[in-house]
């Protein structure tokens, strides 16, 4: 059976998607094959916003990923006429020894990034609905805002099909093995092979990379809207930036303006407090006592923000060990499969650029992006090779 594909993509939510794209922009034909339907709402990749930022406080090591993803953004608006990115710029905001402050200054020094550290007066004065304490202090990013996943998945999808990609949706994969100088891959009703294989599997990681050998934790997380007690007008982007809020004990929230206008809300979630799941049994209904502690936590800090509750969603952390990302060749299997996975709830603002380093891998082995960071063996011995349900 010669391989009718250069390279399958499994999985084509946020990364995947973006593999696509830039493995088809190179000419490699593409075989793309999705569990659900296209720009779907099972995963990790929807909820309207996701935060964008460059003053990094996980590690300055990222910073150089984020600042070709900000220009691979710019590039797909133009290439599909998509509203990707709003920067409305950010805060953010804890004491000043917290992770969320100290740490995206770090970043902020180390690449020379703009920026601007706030007192707690200086805050109240510059976004009124916010509510330090006095002991609080803010880093601002005027280059900081958000993404909108399902433009930037539909947008992706919509350049890899121009491309010549052919992407199957409600086509899960059942397992996938090596095979002669490349890949096998299965699905209920076919079998496709390929030279290369590229693995974007969100959270069935644990299901369809048994033989990586690390150990993922998947969490069930809960986003919130609400419609502030006196209306949205505070809260639109060109008032309101987005925001990381560290408090005392380390509890992280994260939210963002009304970007759905005066009839919209805000959104707003909390940074790290899921509950361990799997993708077959999490619990898709927010419960009134999750919505309370939400409102609850933000009455102090936003005051005006829990005034109507609107709706809440849930998705999924795929979360590693030391919360970084795996995006390597799979050790097992270094010629012929790459592997994209456990972006540890802060992975959606890289899509593009992970997109384009999943093509250079595949394609040619190696990436000029500095990705030791994510090399998977941190975690793990090298795993030897076998079938994979």
């Amino acid at each position: 059976m010669s391989p009718t594909h250069d390279v399958i993509v499994i999985g084509l939510g946020g990364m995947g998607s973006a593999a696509a794209h830039h493995l088809s922009a190179r000419g490699a034909r593409v075989l793309g094959l999705e569990k659900f339907g296209p720009v779907h709402d099972r995963g990790s990749s929807h909820g309207g916003s996701r935060i964008t930022r460059q003053s990094y406080f996980e590690d300055p090591a990222y910073v150089p990923l984020l600042l070709r993803a900000y220009e691979l953004y710019e590039d797909l608006e133009r290439a599909t006429g998509r509203d990707i990115a709003l920067l409305c710029g950010g805060v953010m905001v804890g004491r000043p020894d917290s992770w969320t402050v100290s740490g995206s200054l770090r970043s902020a020094r180390a690449w020379d990034l703009p920026h601007e550290m706030l007192d707690a007066r200086e805050i109240r004065r510059r976004f009124p609905t916010l509510a330090p304490a006095d002991d609080e202090v803010a880093l601002y990013e005027a280059r900081a805002g958000l993404l909108r996943p399902e433009n930037t998945v539909a947008a992706h999808l919509q350049l890899a099909t121009r491309q010549g990609a052919d992407l199957h949706f409600e086509e899960p994969v059942t397992r996938w093995e090596p095979y002669r100088d490349g890949v096998r891959v299965h699905t209920a009703d076919h079998t496709y092979t390929a030279g290369q294989l590229v693995i974007c599997p969100g959270a069935w990681a644990p299901r369809l990379l048994t033989d990586l050998a690390v150990p993922f934790t998947v969490e069930r997380q809960v986003m919130y809207w609400f419609r502030p007690r006196n209306g949205v007008h505070p809260f639109l982007p060109d008032r309101q930036p987005i925001y990381v809020w560290e408090d005392a004990t380390g509890v992280q929230v994260y939210g963002f303006p009304a970007i759905d206008g005066p009839g919209g809300g805000a959104k707003v979630a909390f940074f790290r407090k899921g509950r361990p799941t799997t993708p077959e049994t999490i619990d898709r209904t927010v419960h009134d006592d999750e919505v309370t502690a939400m409102a609850d936590h933000m009455s102090t800090r936003i005051p005006d923000l829990p005034g109507t509750f609107l709706k809440a969603a849930t998705c999924m952390y795929t979360t590693t060990a030391d919360e970084h990302f795996v995006i390597a060749r799979h050790p097992a299997h270094p010629g012929s499969v790459t592997v994209a996975c456990g972006f540890s709830g802060h992975g959606f603002k890289f899509v593009p650029v992970v997109g384009e380093i999943l093509a250079d891998l595949a394609l040619t082995g190696t990436t000029a992006h500095p990705i030791g960071l994510f090399d998977p063996t941190r975690l793990t011995a090298a795993p030897t090779g076998g079938a994979h349900a």
